[in-house]
């Protein structure tokens, strides 16, 4: 590689998706529009457990932290993606990448984390009802999200150190509309191999480790449901399951397509697209999946706003 054209960079210009002005106008229309929902679902799922005494239960209070990361990432990414779009520039520091990258992997991992520990509080509810509580007890639960917290905030803080060793790039401009790593792995000069197998890695474990927490949770879910006599009991099970099950397949397959098979040193237009699906329309689908077909959720609210227009 020619060391000349190798320069260390104090800004970095995101390309994003498209230079044509009338097609950037849509996307930012869209995208804001998605982002509203995102901030209103959320923290309005959050704001309504808090406020309803009957989701004070394990699975809501998980739920709460979902949503939070879920607004927290999209956060990291859309408001700097929307600038983007109608700043010719395109501009972002050295420093103010990084941060989003470390952020926003902070977030995505946590997630990860956080679904697995749900689908094993679906497990303890269904196939131990009678020590759910017991078992879900406040501390466990505390314990249980300040670990996906600060696994993640590791998973982040080893990526981030490794990519800060990077001296020189070829060019300052990321094929991506965010800080992800890898694009800019794909610009470094010196050699990154051991960051790009790091990457994988830990995107491979966690990814097995999690699916497999996952997947066993909900074979002994199912056993226990095919043993139920009631037909009404299995329903309800099933009913209390389908929810995380969606939320599952949709964030965990997006990850997958485009970490852990990929090896690629550029940033594909398809991932470009399955990358805008997990960082901006997941995070409002996940409130809304667990809203529409929640009968606790709908009732709750329902409950809030009948109480607040009789008052």
């Amino acid at each position: 590689m020619d060391e000349e054209n190798c320069t260390a960079v104090t800004e970095f210009i995101l390309q994003g998706f498209s230079d044509v002005p009338e097609l950037s106008v849509f996307l930012s229309l869209v995208f804001l529009l998605i982002y509203g929902i995102t901030v209103v679902a959320n923290l309005g799922m959050a704001a309504l457990i808090q406020a309803s005494s009957q989701l004070h239960t394990p699975m809501y209070f998980f739920l709460t932290h979902l949503s939070f990361v879920d607004f927290c990432y999209s956060s990291i990414i859309v408001p700097k993606m929307l600038s983007n779009m109608f700043n010719q520039e395109k501009a972002i520091s050295f420093l103010a990448c990084m941060v989003q990258f470390y952020f926003f992997c902070t977030c995505v991992v946590t997630e990860v984390f956080l679904l697995a520990v749900m689908a094993y509080d679906r497990f303890v509810a269904i196939c131990n009802p009678l020590l759910y509580i017991v078992i879900m007890s406040p501390k466990l639960r505390m314990g249980l999200v300040s670990g996906c917290y600060l696994c993640a905030s590791a998973c982040a803080l080893i990526h981030l150190g490794l990519a800060l060793e990077i001296p020189s790039y070829k060019t300052n401009v990321i094929n991506h509309f965010f800080c992800d790593l890898p694009p800019l792995l794909s610009l470094a000069c010196s050699d990154v191999t051991v960051n790009k197998v790091l990457l994988f890695a830990v995107a491979t474990f966690n990814e097995s480790v999690t699916i497999v927490i996952i997947f066993t949770s909900y074979l002994f879910i199912l056993i226990t449901i095919l043993r139920m006599r009631s037909a009404e009991g299995r329903r309800k099970a099933f009913s209390t399951c389908v929810s995380h099950i969606t939320a599952i397949v949709v964030f965990h397959g997006t990850i997958l397509s485009i970490y852990c098979p990929s090896t690629s040193d550029t940033s594909g237009e398809s991932d470009k697209v399955a990358t805008v699906f997990y960082t901006v329309v997941i995070p409002m689908l996940n409130p809304l999946i667990y809203s529409l077909r929640n009968k606790d959720v709908k009732g709750a609210l329902s409950k809030i706003v009948s109480s607040k227009i009789h008052s």
